[in-house]
């Protein structure tokens, strides 16, 4: 059965950790990370500093193959990075373990991620992986997700929907878009835009907050 997993970890697990502990003033958040056979291509958003000195100073450091600036957005920058072939640890045990990142977010302490395992017993070869490459973790919170009915599983307009309004900063606080804009966008009205999300919404709750068992603390 599916289970979620909150942990921490110390910034130098994470290769963003080590590549920015001259940057340490910065604060990083995911957008997602990608499984691509034997290499992870992140994409993440990065506050705090000069993005040109960032983009520096991944570019210069062994662990990363390139780095690209994608967009910025209310002194943020979104990074794309592809990854040496050498990484390990954390990264190796996700790939091992075919954890899927949920969440990530980071600053020079500490790493918080919020991940998705097909099983408790992946999530266990993923903490003993840790434990031989001497990552300490924290595990914060656990839990198993009720498993999505059909009906409930998002359909790729609600994905669509989410993601753009995600990506364009529809869910921020202020707001950086507004629901006309994007409707707009996806060339649809807003009342048909407003309840692809709201249902969309939805569906996300019911597929990973709603569980079955109680939630252990």
């Amino acid at each position: 059965m599916t289970v979620i997993a909150d942990i921490t970890v110390p910034a130098g697990a994470f290769p963003l950790g080590r590549v920015l502990d001259d940057v340490p003033e910065v604060e990083i958040e995911l957008e997602r990370i990608v499984p691509l056979q034997e290499a992870i291509i992140p994409l993440f958003w990065i506050s705090g500093d000069d993005p040109a000195t960032i983009e520096t100073t991944l570019a210069d450091h062994p662990e990363t193959e390139s780095v690209e600036p994608l967009t910025s957005a209310e002194e943020r920058t979104l990074f794309e990075v592809h990854w040496s072939t050498e990484i390990n640890g954390l990264i190796q045990a996700l790939i091992d373990t075919r954890a899927k990142v949920l969440e990530a977010t980071g600053t020079a302490d500490t790493w918080d991620f919020r991940l998705r395992f097909s099983s408790h017993e992946d999530l266990s070869s993923f903490n003993v992986a840790l434990t031989e490459n001497d990552i300490p973790v924290t595990l914060r919170h656990i839990y198993n997700p009720t498993l999505p009915d059909e009906e409930s599983e998002l359909s790729a307009e609600q994905r669509d929907a989410l993601l753009t309004a995600y990506r364009q900063g529809y869910f921020e606080v202020p707001r950086r878009t507004t629901l006309t804009e994007l409707a707009d966008a996806v060339e649809i009205s807003d009342s048909a835009l407003s309840q692809r999300i709201r249902r969309a919404t939805g569906s996300l709750v019911e597929e990973t907050l709603l569980t079955d068992d109680r939630q252990i603390e």
